[in-house]
């Protein structure tokens, strides 16, 4: 063999040697792309967990979903609230008022934590709604810039005083007009978060004092669990 041939024949090996080299980089970093895509995909999907671990997290589900019934009241853009608003989204339902002290904007601000934690997707079918107990001194604008104060995305509801405590008897959360010595008034109400599942029903509550990563675990272990 010539001296011509033998550097061919090197050529041509070191070539494919090459090839298998870079073939085989290649083949590597595509599995450990699937690898951390896996583990990230797995990272994102809902830990499923008891009905009592839910509890031990702050979450209470109703054994069966209650159906409400009609209501009418009135959101924070002038437009009718019913019970057919609530349909196709998830809500989580506060009932306070806007010159509550300190209950009312602590649980805003823990649900814009909360709502903050979760990814776009979520976001997208989560609503937070504040229902006033006191529409004597809520206006349909004040309520609409106080919820939105703690978050853009948050709505408002009130309405006449007897539909909001049919509504609020619905959900178990009891409200109380108190009169205070200087002549105002005060209102005591339930401090729970009430959670509607996309069909309307009264699906669970968080109780206070609420967690956001508690919150973020518990209620993504109930939508991935509910049979819409």
């Amino acid at each position: 063999m010539t001296n011509a041939a033998i550097s061919e024949n090197i050529a041509v090996k070191s070539a494919e040697q090459t090839r298998g080299i870079r073939l085989t980089i290649v083949v590597s970093v595509l599995f450990m792309i699937a690898v951390v895509a896996g583990f990230l995909h797995k990272l994102n999907q809902p830990r499923v967990i008891t009905d009592s671990e839910l509890r031990m997290n702050g979450a209470v589900k109703l054994e069966r979903p209650r159906i409400l019934d009609n209501f009418e009241l009135l959101s924070d853009s002038g437009d009718v609230f019913s019970t057919a608003s609530l349909g196709g989204r998830w809500t989580l339902v506060f009932f306070g008022f806007t010159h509550c002290p300190d209950v009312c904007p602590t649980t805003l601000a823990t649900l814009s934590s909360f709502y903050q934690t979760l990814d776009a997707d979520t976001r997208a079918d989560t609503d937070i709604l504040l229902v006033s107990v006191d529409p004597k001194r809520d206006s349909p604008q004040q309520l609409h810039d106080y919820v939105r104060y703690f978050n853009a995305d948050f709505r408002g509801v009130t309405g006449e005083f007897l539909n909001l405590k049919r509504f609020a008897n619905q959900l178990n959360v009891p409200f109380n007009k108190v009169p205070l010595e200087n002549g105002d008034y005060t209102i005591d109400h339930g401090s729970q978060v009430v959670l509607i599942n996309p069909r309307g029903h009264y699906h669970a509550f968080f109780k206070a004092p609420l967690d956001p990563a508690k919150m973020k675990l518990t209620y993504r272990s109930m939508r991935a669990t509910f049979n819409g």
